[in-house]
């Protein structure tokens, strides 16, 4: 950059900037001027802090805005950094995209302003630009574990203010590249004020903060409190975790078993001095398997639902194209040719000739499980690009599938065939909603009940001292 622009950036001198510096801004592209030095003027201006100054320079020149100098900070993530309101203000009044623009590691000017505890700065930032506080580092941290990782209350209440009025709980259980989510970071500084904060916050919203989310070390928050004690406020922190329903890890494998405590110690199979306790009941490593909210994501749970789906549907088509007992492979008249009348005919089920209630139970059933499995495709790739082309293919499925279980359906059942299998895909389309209502209502509570009241029979059992047989 040339001396006297430097010179009249650093000082802010909008005199000087016209009397002698104009030229050099009009003559030079921004490349050119980008190229010229490690700074641009609004660098250095935004540094110093004079927001006349930033005022003229992106009046002239506002693409300068964007540009990032050799450390990978805009002049939006100086100003961030060091509070500088009015020309954060500034700034967005060129682009509003500025506040989400990503610098070195992947840090927004929100992340600065929530490492610096730059209050005014993260409520703007936030309120024109909700978006922002999604953002992430290439650490995978959001404004909230900046905050709360260096201890600073004031930028982690703003934090808090802004996700109860925008109602996204999904920032509180966010995680970092390690797993840690905001309430494992403020355990494990030991932050109470923090711990609470997180919580009431949590509990204000629609949807609840996910208080036992494992992360890649496989510790919950409670974890964190319990395996490294202190004497700072370890007490007040351990009663809110377990007011809000905190469970250590080792606890959510077989949560569905109640387990009495006193102190850290579980009294079920807990030897005191390991302070761990030993899976009993071989069920409970489907309770391990199981999804949970919190520690899976929801992507991984549509891509195994995909699969599941896809596989589903290939098992049933392949059923349709060759049916159970196989197809007549020729045509027989009645009484040896002395008749008009077919025995059967070629390309028919071998089953449905012999029995036709066999063989409506199998298409019926065959047919359920392939028109589901569409369905949930259908529903799973809903937002998927193409969606034309993929529409296209899962009626042609349908189609041929259709078309081969009228053929292959003998004459007597043939009419059934028809009718069932051209009024199945809209039926499923319009029952599974109604349907899921009514399982997630009745039928699945009555499942739990079940499951409770057995598991509660086995542990009684166990602490008895008797052990079922092997």
């Amino acid at each position: 950059m040339d001396q006297r622009l430097f010179e009249a950036s650093l000082s802010g001198n909008i005199q000087l900037l016209h009397q002698r510096c104009l030229h050099r801004i009009h003559s030079y592209s921004i490349y050119t001027l980008a190229l010229d030095a490690t700074e641009n003027p609004l660098h250095v201006a935004s540094l110093a802090g004079h927001v006349g100054f930033v005022k003229e320079i992106v009046r002239l020149k506002p693409a300068l805005a964007k540009e990032m100098n050799q450390d990978g900070f805009s002049s939006m993530h100086i100003a961030s950094a060091n509070g500088y309101l009015e020309i954060v203000e500034e700034l967005l009044k060129v682009d509003l995209r500025l506040c989400r623009l990503k610098g070195r590691d992947q840090w927004t000017p929100l992340h600065h302003a929530a490492r610096r505890g730059r209050l005014d700065i993260v409520r703007e930032i936030v309120l024109t630009c909700p978006e922002s506080i999604e953002d992430v580092t290439v650490q995978g941290e959001t404004a909230l574990h900046l905050a709360v990782k260096n201890s600073l209350f004031g930028a982690v209440e703003v934090l808090m203010e802004l996700v109860t009025k925008m109602r996204n709980v999904d920032i509180l259980n966010a995680k970092d590249k390690h797993g840690n989510t905001a309430l494992h970071l403020a355990t494990w500084i030991k932050q109470h004020q923090v711990v609470e904060w997180l919580i009431r916050t949590g509990t204000s919203t629609t949807s609840s903060l996910e208080v036992n989310i494992v992360n890649q070390t496989g510790l919950t928050a409670l974890d964190l409190l319990l395996i490294f004690p202190s004497e700072a406020g370890d007490r007040e922190i351990n009663d809110t975790l377990r007011n809000a329903g905190a469970l250590r890890a080792q606890n959510l494998v077989h949560s569905a078993i109640p387990l009495v405590e006193s102190d850290n110690q579980t009294l079920l199979n807990c030897p005191v001095e390991t302070g761990t306790c030993h899976l009993q009941h071989p069920n409970d490593i489907t309770e391990y398997f199981k999804f949970k909210k919190g520690r899976d994501s929801p992507s991984d749970a549509r891509t195994a639902l995909l699969v599941v789906a896809v596989l589903v549907a290939t098992a049933t088509f392949q059923v349709g194209l060759n049916p159970p007992t196989g197809i007549w492979q020729d045509t027989e008249l009645k009484g040896n040719g002395t008749s008009s009348e077919t025995a059967h005919i070629a390309g028919t089920s071998i089953l449905g000739s012999y029995s036709a209630p066999s063989f409506v139970a199998i298409v019926t059933f065959n047919s359920i499980g392939f028109s589901v499995s569409l369905y949930m495709i259908n529903l799973l790739t809903s937002n998927f690009p193409m969606q034309l082309e993929l529409q296209i293919c899962m009626v042609a499925m349908y189609c041929t599938y259709n078309t081969a279980m009228i053929n292959i359906a003998p004459k007597n059942t043939r009419s059934f065939v028809v009718v069932f299998t051209s009024v199945l895909p809209t039926a499923v389309s319009l029952a599974a909603p109604s349907l899921r209502q009514l399982f997630i209502r009745l039928v699945l509570p009555l499942v739990n009940s079940a499951r409770r009241f057995i598991r509660s029979n086995y542990q009684n059992f166990c602490i008895s001292g008797h052990l079922p047989p092997t």
